[in-house]
């Protein structure tokens, strides 16, 4: 039995929005010796690709996913990736992993550790941002994939993108990085470690049981809403119609349902590493400083800031623009906050048109 097989005997809702249909899977045998020194005996990686790679291997485009997100792009980002659509399967070939320590086919809390034959959970390494870019490089060897088009990272998918870029940047061409950082900050790391307090209270999450931790992830995932968007969404899509409510507030039930939404398609294991892989982030960490780390980047950049964001804010993103030689910043006007990069297809479509040219 493989380890996806196994996997899927314990959640399959987990594998992908449309149970695992598009997924490919990578079973990599060596042992995976992770940045703080643990290790996994194997791991597995999940991805999908679309379209076809050229003869000359000239339209690669690799995306790398956010927080919650999965390894089809056309899911999550449906209005980016598809047929007519700006990235065309019928012009490139998309290639998508799924991050380890998620929980969407690749290797995670919930899978099988193949020298215990039970599942992770709490004992799974703390993994960091840099040990998901080492699982892509891995897949972009098995895949004889030696140079890249376009890489593109919006949130914590762009956090994979600067680290893979400064740590190999002969292999990409361009690079978009949006609604991202350099270094992870005090107030997104209090806005993590408030998301773990919450998972921690249930104590549910110490049964170490598929369904462990789920009310607690119900209230992180209500916490982390809140710097996903921001005053003036909350204020104008929650507002009551009404002057006499003593309860049941349209913002309560908006969070409530948005924590149950969640808790249908995740876990809270792997909810918990994540946030710990973010807070990791620090493209300066052995590199002298965040200006050193991103010189090293070679590729035609363009980075995008979403005017609203309070999660990563526009300054963020200038940071990053100033120090990678010869990149282009370009602010994005949403009232979405930072969920922007998610809603504002036709805005990203015109940017990303003028940037290379098309």
């Amino acid at each position: 039995m493989t380890l996806s097989n196994q996997y899927s005997l314990i959640k399959p809702k987990y594998l992908s929005h449309n149970e695992g249909q598009n997924l490919k899977y990578l079973k990599h045998k060596q042992k995976f010796v992770c940045e703080n020194g643990e290790s996994l005996p194997e791991i597995e990686i999940a991805y999908t690709t679309y379209g076809t790679m050229n003869a000359d291997k000239s339209n690669i485009v690799w995306m790398c996913h956010a927080f919650t997100a999965n390894a089809d792009p056309v899911d999550w980002w449906p209005g980016m990736v598809g047929e007519g659509k700006f990235f065309d399967p019928a012009k490139y070939f998309i290639v998508c992993a799924n991050i380890i320590g998620s929980c969407y086919g690749s290797t995670g809390p919930l899978s099988i550790n193949s020298k215990t034959g039970e599942p992770y959970y709490r004992s799974f390494p703390q993994i960091t941002v840099r040990d998901q870019v080492k699982a892509h490089e891995i897949l972009r060897k098995h895949l004889g994939i030696d140079k890249i088009y376009l890489i593109l990272g919006c949130s914590i998918g762009g956090h994979q993108a600067l680290e893979w870029t400064i740590t190999n940047p002969g292999i990409f061409d361009h690079a978009f990085f949006v609604a991202t950082n350099a270094i992870n900050s005090p107030w997104v790391n209090a806005f993590n470690t408030s998301q773990r307090m919450s998972i921690e209270a249930d104590h549910t999450f110490y049964d170490d049981e598929p369904e462990g931790g789920e009310k607690g992830m119900k209230a992180a995932r209500a916490i982390a809403l809140i710097s996903y968007r921001n005053r003036n969404a909350y204020n104008l899509t929650q507002a009551e119609n009404s002057n006499d409510k003593l309860d049941d507030y349209r913002a309560s039930s908006y969070q409530r349902y948005q924590g149950d939404k969640l808790a249908i398609r995740f876990n809270a294991y792997s909810y918990y590493y994540l946030t710990k892989a973010l807070d990791s982030h620090n493209v300066a960490r052995g590199r002298g400083s965040v200006a050193e780390a991103l010189s090293k980047i070679t590729a035609k950049t363009l980075v995008i800031g979403i005017d609203t964001d309070l999660l990563f804010p526009p300054d963020e993103q200038k940071q990053i623009a100033e120090h990678i030689p010869d990149s282009k910043y370009v602010e994005l006007k949403s009232f979405f906050g930072h969920d922007g990069f998610l809603l504002e297809f036709e805005k990203q479509n015109e940017i990303y048109k003028e940037f290379l040219g098309k």
